[in-house]
This record gives C-alpha cells, sequence and structure tokens, in this order.
C-alpha cells in the first residue's frame, strides 16, 4: 500500500498535487516555501489530525472557510482507494470513495508516523507526549481503540468538573461520594483496558527496537504506572476502584482526578540510564528514530503493510551518516517523505528517490 497522489486545497499556502513515488520522496525548498506544510497535509489525509496544531481548523488558509486534502491509496495492482478530507472551521468531513465515513471506519484506511523537532518532546518532555506516542500506535493497530480513549477523556473530563464544583462549595467528602461513585465506576473499566493496551504495546515495541542501527547503546522502554507500589497491578480495576475510594478527600481539595492511565509514563532509557536526563542530543534524536521505527515494524507484523513515514527537515535533525543508515533501512519498506532545504541533500540522496522542488506552496519534479 502506498499514497499514489495528493491534492490540496484551502489549507496553509499549498495549491496543486503531487505524484508520489512508492519509495522515497524529497521536497526540496527554501524555508517557509510550503515543505511542512505538504507533510502536514499527508498527515492530515492519513490521520485526519494535523501534527503541527491540535485545532484542524488553524490549517485553513488565510481567508478559507473550507480546506481539502484528497489522495489516492495504490492497495493492489487493481485495487485504488480515494480519501478525502475536508476541513472546515468548526467540523471536519472523511470520505472514502466519495462516501461519507467515521473517524473509527477512515482510521484505518492509511497511517503515517511522523518524526519532527517536536516529536523530540517523546523523549525530551513531559509524560503527556510519550502517552499520546503510545495511544497514537495502539490505535494504528486498533482503530475502534480512538473510542476507549474518547470515553475515558470524556468521564475524566465529567468527573473533574463535579470535583471542581465540590472544592468551591466545599462541600464534604460523604456529600461527594454518591456523586462521584457512577463515574468511577465508568473510570476504572476505561482505564483498565487502556493500561492493558499500552502494556501490550509496549511490550511489542520493545521486541522490535533496533537498537544497533545508529549506536551501541542498549535503547529500551518500560510501561510506569502512577498505581506501582499501590497494590497489585495484575488487578488493576479493582486496585483502581481501592485507590479511588481513598483519594477521593484529595481529589475534592485538588479539584480534579488524581488517579488513572493519564498519570503514567513511558521510561525510556539507553544502557540502562534514563534518556531524559542523560541522554545527548543526538542519543535522544537516535531514541526517538529508533522508537518510530519499532512502531513501523508492530504495525507491519499486525496489519501486514507498511505505514508511510513523514521526515521533516531530515538533515536539521541527523548527520549524513545516520540518514544514509536510516534510508538504507527504509529501503523496500515504507514510503517515505523529507524534507530538506540544502542542495547538498539532494546531492548525495536524490538518485534513491523522486525530487520536488517546492516553491510557493507548489510541488514540481525536479
Amino acid at each position: 500500500m502506498y499514497l499514489e497522489a495528493i491534492s490540496v486545497s484551502g489549507l496553509r499556502n499549498l495549491k496543486g498535487s503531487i505524484a508520489t513515488a512508492p519509495g522515497l520522496n524529497i521536497l526540496i525548498g527554501e524555508n517557509g516555501a510550503g515543505k511542512t506544510n505538504w507533510l502536514e497535509a499527508i498527515g492530515i489525509l492519513a490521520s485526519s489530525r494535523s501534527f503541527r496544531t491540535v485545532r484542524l481548523a488553524e490549517a485553513l488558509a488565510f481567508g478559507s472557510e473550507t480546506g481539502t486534502v484528497s489522495g489516492d491509496v495504490r492497495e493492489s495492482p487493481e485495487i485504488v482507494r480515494r480519501l478525502q478530507v475536508v476541513v472546515g472551521t468548526a467540523a471536519k468531513t472523511l470520505l472514502v470513495n466519495d462516501k461519507k465515513e467515521t473517524v473509527q471506519g477512515y482510521l484505518g484506511q492509511l497511517h503515517a508516523v511522523v518524526f519532527t523537532a517536536d516529536e523530540l518532546d517523546i523523549v525530551r518532555g513531559q509524560p503527556e507526549a510519550r502517552r499520546r506516542f503510545l495511544d497514537s500506535a495502539i490505535v494504528s493497530l486498533h482503530p475502534p481503540f480512538v473510542q476507549v480513549f474518547a470515553d475515558y477523556s470524556r468521564i475524566v473530563k465529567q468527573k473533574n468538573a463535579l470535583l471542581q464544583q465540590a472544592r468551591d462549595a466545599g462541600s464534604a467528602t460523604d456529600h461527594v461520594h454518591a456523586s462521584v461513585v457512577p463515574w468511577n465506576q465508568q473510570l476504572s473499566s476505561n482505564a483498565a483496558r487502556i493500561h492493558r493496551a499500552r502494556l501490550r504495546i509496549v511490550e511489542r515495541l520493545n521486541d522490535a527496537l533496533e537498537r544497533s542501527l545508529f549506536s551501541r547503546e542498549e535503547i529500551g522502554v518500560a510501561y510506569r504506572s502512577s498505581l506501582e507500589g499501590k497494590g497489585d497491578l495484575a488487578d488493576y480495576e479493582a486496585l483502581m476502584n481501592e485507590r479511588l475510594e481513598l483519594r477521593l478527600q484529595a481529589e475534592i481539595a485538588a479539584g480534579h482526578c488524581l488517579v488513572g492511565p493519564h498519570r503514567d509514563d513511558l521510561e525510556i532509557t539507553f544502557d540502562g540510564l534514563d534518556i531524559r536526563k542523560f541522554g545527548s542530543s543526538g542519543q535522544q534524536r537516535s531514541a526517538l528514530l529508533l522508537l518510530l521505527l519499532a512502531s513501523i515494524a508492530v504495525y507491519n507484523a499486525t496489519r501486514g503493510e507498511y505505514p508511510l513515514f513523514l521526515i521533516d527537515d531530515i538533515d536539521a535533525e541527523l548527520d549524513y551518516r545516520r540518514i544514509g543508515s536510516l534510508l538504507e533501512y527504509l529501503d523496500g519498506k515504507t514510503q517515505t517523505f523529507v524534507t530538506t532545504s540544502k542542495d547538498s541533500f539532494t546531492e548525495r540522496f536524490g538518485a534513491r528517490g523522486r525530487i520536488f522542488r517546492v516553491q510557493a506552496g507548489a510541488a514540481e519534479i525536479q
């Protein structure tokens, strides 16, 4: 499976279409020309979300109320699927072969793994970025699981509103308890499903890590539940119920939910050391790439095909030695899209793929 062509209108400064190559695609141009915008459009087509902004409407071109990204996905020599995302100021519409599709149904059509400077938050930043990485990997393998995450977020939001109201009103714990119990029951059930799914994806990522691709350091990942040391994690739902009861007074004082997988983390180590604290910038970039490659391998093992791989400003984050190793590893596997502003990059690696010169939002084969 690969993206055969993509066309865009009404998003950022983009215009026109690109007929892409099954292997490596290089987008070269000056800063501000629209190279990253093309990657964003491909990401939107694959996930119906932008990797650059939470609000998809912010990707609309100035003055536009609607934007569209369309693409032809070659599934086999005989089968091509037409995907389309229509972005509005308040909502989006997803279509497969010109028929409206739900988010769950759409997410199974195409998947893209993204490497950008912002994605380095996975190894450098706060736990939220690492949880998002795990959850995205889970949904890529099992699209209906997106509803579990949506339900969990909704329950936490509703419970937080109740706790804030109780805190502001100075309500007694006994009075709040009856109102909180129904939310806690739903919270525990969804939390247990998320906990199991995250444990499983971390196990599979560890098994798939290509540890020797860039360096000799041993990269590892481990899931760290916020309930570790609090009881029997093997019976997670029962432990959640127990901790929710014990922590109710503290939750009322805080005004928000203090127990659950929204407080968990992914530990990333090299040679047994925490990479956030002890890893160099180069080691952190290599670790992120290895994690992304592991997620690609897990996806392939599960779905029998490779996702797209989008790498923004590739030679700003990686030296040519690592780039050469990476492109060699990806050859024959993923359909890869990279951006660069340097002619030296195309001189070195251009023979491996198709080159597009990007100017004022338009991309033409060089």
